[in-house]
């Protein structure tokens, strides 16, 4: 103890020079403990836009709906809603919830909800629907609350969130600030929504909801909690799921222009496993194990026949109207890969051979990660195959080589990119014996031409899920087009990678300069010279061309060894 002390007499004693405070901003400010009514005021403009859409007298407004809207941010506050994606600074979550549930309530005016009933009825319960359909969309991320962050005030005492509002907990604590962690690998779980759910609506707004009717709670529930209602079509939650996914695109793009470039598609795959759900459940093409299915299951696991499945997912919600679903099947499979949907097969290969019972040929498939994702729910549960249906191949023997008469001449040199066979001309190599490999550009002749590519390879775009999904579906059709039976190329390879002419770009929607940018940021181009432009002037289909170079790495079925460096530095 004198040790200790003679060493903070000697801390103390030694001369400091001063250092204004300024100079040395906290890490981590927090967020101001401010009442609720200050962070109303800042959501004035779209409070009033409700009230408008509620058409109803400012008694009721204050009473019904404005009671809600102030317990809900209550619990929000200030806290965004993401780390760093949509809706991620501060107040985040309180607009994303005021948003949705705006959309939510605007679209229940093109729905009737009871249209089985009487019409003296279907006027007593409308009124109620479309408060369930506010109430859904408000606390749709309800449960980020409980699985995402962790709030803890000064003193490093934590908020908890299962027993009272974040406004409350703040008040009841005295504190001035409060500070914010995010939860390291978070799983969403939805379910938790349901749990602060109280927080939000009181027990008399659930009892006059259910008033004359016993769906209305069970399917704003069922909402909130991400359960699927298989036996009843829940309009309510339709509306929400629709009015979330328009909200976040629309900030994604906002976000774009603005703070950099958003992750893309991190809120995608609950719609993508919605569907996936829903086509399992009531599409007769879905059926387990049934001829020509989408889905078979077997005692190695659940697959999905590959791209058939993703087509079906795309009508569905090509139909359901919602913002940003990606059309291209390779977009699909990178998001429910990243998502642990599905499983891959391999390093650097993603789908599965399967032969199902009677099939002539393998089929192409995705492997579920576990099959109660679809199956669950499902009454009477499908019943496994006795066999396995991964398709694996007999190993192919190998070739036996002969030897070469003394009498005959020694054969000639090869060219470089063919494999040597032994097999004597009259008797043609198996198609596995020879590799054709694009030839290197040499600086005798600087014309970029097409580099040959195997006659067997599929080709298909591999890029990574930052990219924006709009340039990222354009880019895959286009790449899809180097395949044979997909009609007319509308790319090549060249030396360094995939030439692909700018143009096609703008046939498929997409603005070349916005297209340019994204690939720029996710790294995927290869500048003809690093000082130069991205672009590149070539020949094309006998025409003048305008296009970019794309990183052959990012094209599956594609040789490597068989395109150039990119240009050193300065060159």
């Amino acid at each position: 103890m004198a040790t200790s002390h003679s060493f903070r007499h000697r801390r103390t004693a030694m001369p400091a020079t001063p250092t204004p405070v300024t100079s040395y901003p906290a890490s981590d400010p927090g967020f101001a403990a401010v009442p609720v009514e200050d962070l109303l005021a800042g959501e004035a403009d779209l409070i009033a836009r409700i009230k408008l859409c509620y058409g109803i007298d400012r008694d009721s407004f204050e009473r019904d709906v404005l009671m809600l809207v102030r317990r809900y941010a209550a619990c929000v506050h200030l806290l965004p809603a993401t780390a760093d994606n949509y809706f991620s600074k501060p107040g985040g979550l309180l607009r994303l919830g005021l948003e949705t549930a705006f959309f939510s309530l605007q679209g229940t005016d093109a729905h009737i909800f009871s249209g089985r009933m009487s019409i003296s009825a279907r006027r007593q319960l409308e009124p109620r629907w479309r408060h369930a359909t506010f109430i859904a969309g408000l606390c749709c991320e309800l449960h980020r609350l409980m699985s995402h962050i962790i709030v803890t005030d000064a003193a490093g005492e934590a908020w908890p969130a299962f027993l009272r509002p974040l406004a409350d907990w703040l008040a009841t604590r005295g504190s001035e600030r409060y500070f914010l962690r995010w939860r390291p690998q978070a799983v969403e779980a939805r379910g938790l929504g349901l749990f602060a759910l109280p927080h939000v609506v009181p027990p008399a707004v659930m009892a006059d909801l259910s008033e004359g009717n016993a769906v209305i709670v069970p399917h704003l529930l069922a909402s909130i909690g991400g359960i699927p209602v298989y036996r009843d079509h829940n309009i309510l939650d339709e509306l929400v799921r629709r009015s979330l996914a328009l909200v976040i695109d629309r900030n994604l793009v906002a976000s774009a222009d603005r703070y950099g470039s958003p992750q893309y598609g991190s809120h995608l795959e609950r719609y993508l496993v919605d569907a996936l759900r829903r086509l399992t459940s009531g599409n007769s093409a879905w059926i387990a194990n049934r001829e020509k299915s989408r889905l078979w299951f077997g005692q190695d696991g659940l697959f999905l026949v590959w791209p058939g499945a993703a087509e079906d997912v795309h009508q569905l919600l090509e139909a359901d109207q919602l913002a940003g679903i990606p059309k291209a099947p390779e977009t699909m499979l990178e998001l429910l890969l990243a998502a642990g949907v599905f499983e891959a097969a391999a390093a650097g290969r993603a789908t599965w051979s399967i032969q199902p019972p009677g099939a002539k040929a393998p089929l192409e498939a995705v492997k579920l990660s576990a099959p109660a994702i679809l199956l669950a729910g499902i009454d009477p549960p499908p019943v496994a195959l006795p066999q396995a249906l991964e398709f694996k191949p007999a190993p192919a023997s190998a070739p036996v080589a002969r030897q070469t008469p003394p009498s005959m001449p020694p054969p000639a040199p090869v060219k470089s990119g063919t494999q040597l066979s032994l097999i004597p001309p009259s008797e043609p190599p198996a198609e596995s014996d020879v590799r054709v490999t694009p030839v290197e550009e040499t600086p005798e002749s600087p014309s970029l031409e097409p580099a040959t590519t195997p006659p067997s390879a599929t080709f298909a775009l591999q890029a990574p899920m930052r990219l924006n999904p709009v340039v990222r579906d354009a880019l895959a059709e286009a790449v899809r087009t180097l395949n044979d039976g997909m009609g007319p190329p509308t790319v090549c390879t060249v030396a360094q990678g995939v030439f692909v002419p700018l143009e096609e770009f703008g046939r498929r929607g997409v603005q070349p300069s916005l297209a340019m940018r994204a690939l720029t940021e996710a790294n995927l181009l290869v500048k003809p010279n690093r000082n130069g432009p991205p672009t590149l002037s070539r020949e094309f289909n006998g025409n003048p061309t305008v296009g970019i170079v794309l990183d052959p790495r990012c094209v599956s079925g594609l040789d490597l060894a068989g395109f150039a460096a990119p240009p050193a530095e300065g060159s």
